[in-house]
């Protein structure tokens, strides 16, 4: 199976080691993979333990789990990611911008997000995020390009998990 997260990596060598904790993520980049990869296999329990900890009181494992469970997630889209370790010179801190595309009670929804993380305990952490844009979006015929900017026709993209 191949990961979520679009890395065109399997799962096994890409985002389950992380959500399994057998391995630590690297970049806020990779993080924000592996949250997007854990709420597509519905792991609340990683999602909530990758919060920062000033994030986590607000958070409850309950509603991540349900709405993770109430939503069929279809694609990421990593539009930019600051340079950590040019960050980390500087600061506890990195960016990463990206939308998500996902399927919620007969819809299609886009939402782009900058997330800020932090690094805590020698491990990266979402910290916040800040939400741009959340849409509905139309569903493409079959030979129309894809909602998700793959510059694929959706027959040949998220089709395919509907």
């Amino acid at each position: 199976m191949l990961c979520p997260c679009g890395s065109a990596q399997t799962f096994a060598l890409c985002c389950q080691p992380l959500i399994m904790a057998t391995k630590s993520a690297n970049s806020p980049e990779q993080l924000m993979r592996s949250r997007y990869s854990a709420y597509a296999t519905q792991q609340a329990d990683y999602i909530y333990f990758t919060y920062a900890h000033s994030s986590q009181a607000e958070q409850s494992i309950d509603d991540i789990a349900q709405w993770a469970a109430t939503t069929k997630w279809l694609k990421l889209v990593i539009h930019y990611a600051s340079d950590h370790k040019k960050d980390l010179a500087k600061h506890n801190n990195a960016q990463v911008e990206f939308s998500a595309f996902y399927q919620l009670h007969g819809q299609i929804w886009q939402m782009r997000e900058k997330s800020n993380f932090v690094l805590e305990d020698t491990a990266w952490r979402y910290l916040d995020g800040e939400v741009s844009d959340s849409k509905t979006l139309n569903k493409p015929k079959r030979n129309e390009s894809c909602f998700c900017g793959s510059e694929k026709k959706f027959k040949n993209c998220c089709a395919k998990v509907f």
